[in-house]
């Protein structure tokens, strides 16, 4: 397998060719850098960090920033605490800033880099399978605002991207599911092939992810390349599932039992699924097996009406949305994907009804 891929704004490395690049980049003798900081959160500064620097013995002497596990902790309380940090420790505008983690780390350290000083050099190194094939790719930073997904943030793209499988091996099967949704929806969007594949594909830390990452990031790299920055719509179509899917991830972290990013999304790209077979010319048949698939993974959240008028409100917040109109990106088959569909708020909640109400599909 090609150890990289070449993006129009960044390398993503894979294993050993991407430690050996970062080696040659922090060696003394080329000194692009002043200073190095690694932003962990509590869980990859145990079990993620001792192989890094392992790999790169150098980072020893870096500075460390490390923050609780969780959603919960994109704020902007986090970033504050990293800022403070940096500046006290006199960060000037050729540090680095390592983020070894998941989507959670590479969303927050992302942004606090890219506005420290009018912007700080950051490098991704991602920890989950959701951050290596998504959350980690792409350029989009951000925070949380109160219980609204990504409501702060901006484009900023890393130095490079280093996606190395071994941190795979300390995660627990939901996590894994959890960023399985991902490739589903790459799949679903782009790639007939890759979404019959990964029906196959056992959530197991035995598994070989190579395959399907590597896939995954190409689809991600080239759509981003035809529209970095979200201006002529074609990005949109990676928001397949997300309306929807934030509005339901949005809802539950407030609540005692979260959803994972990835679960919210594989909930939403059913319901999503459903409206495109209502209006996007979908077959019927492929939206059951979207349905089936999806919901024999992932654990159905039941939407009552009271829970559904939340969801609606947080669609409210969408960023695609234009003049108040909620727009979606919907599938014209599995494999294909058209965006800027309005749909009405009644037609929204029928999908709720059909697909999240167990006394309605019963």
């Amino acid at each position: 397998m090609k150890e990289l891929i070449k993006t129009v704004q960044y390398p993503i490395y894979f294993h050993e060719q991407g430690y050996a690049e970062l080696q040659k980049r922090l060696s003394e003798l080329q000194g692009i850098y002043s200073n190095l900081f690694i932003l962990a959160d509590t869980r990859t500064y145990t079990l993620c960090l001792p192989r890094l620097i392992e790999s790169i013995p150098v980072l020893q002497k870096a500075r460390m920033l490390c923050i609780k596990t969780g959603e919960k902790e994109k704020n902007i309380e986090n970033c504050l605490y990293i800022w403070r940090q940096l500046s006290q420790w006199r960060a000037d505008r050729n540090s680095l800033m390592i983020n070894l983690g998941g989507g959670v780390i590479t969303d927050i350290g992302g942004f606090a880099a890219s506005v420290f000083k009018r912007g700080i050099s950051f490098i991704n190194i991602p920890t989950t399978l959701l951050a290596m094939v998504d959350a980690s790719i792409g350029g989009k930073t951000g925070i949380d605002l109160d219980h609204l997904k990504n409501e702060i943030g901006l484009f900023r793209y890393p130095e490079m991207v280093i996606i190395d499988e071994h941190y795979l091996k300390s995660l627990p099967e939901r996590e894994l599911k959890s960023g399985m949704a991902e490739i589903f929806k790459h799949g679903l969007i782009a790639d007939k092939k890759l979404w019959q594949k990964m029906g196959k594909q056992p959530a197991s830390r035995a598994t070989s992810w190579n395959e399907s990452i590597r896939t995954s990031n190409m689809i991600k790299s080239h759509v981003v390349s035809k529209d970095p920055y979200e201006k002529n719509g074609l990005r949109k179509i990676l928001n397949f599932g997300h309306t929807i899917g934030h509005g339901i991830e949005s809802h539950f972290l407030s609540t005692q039992a979260p959803l994972l990013h990835g679960e919210a999304i594989a909930l939403g790209m059913v319901c999503e699924a459903w409206l495109s077979w209502k209006i996007n010319g979908l077959p019927k048949s492929q939206y059951e097996e979207i349905a089936q698939r999806l919901l024999g993974i992932y654990p159905l959240k039941e939407i009552d009406e009271s829970t559904s008028d939340k969801i609606v409100m947080h669609l409210h917040h969408d960023k695609k949305n234009f003049k108040g109109k909620i727009r979606f990106a919907l599938l014209s088959k599995i494999g294909a994907c058209t965006y800027d569909h309005e749909i009405s708020i009644d037609l929204i909640r029928e999908s709720f009804n059909t697909v999240l109400n167990k006394t309605h599909r019963d």
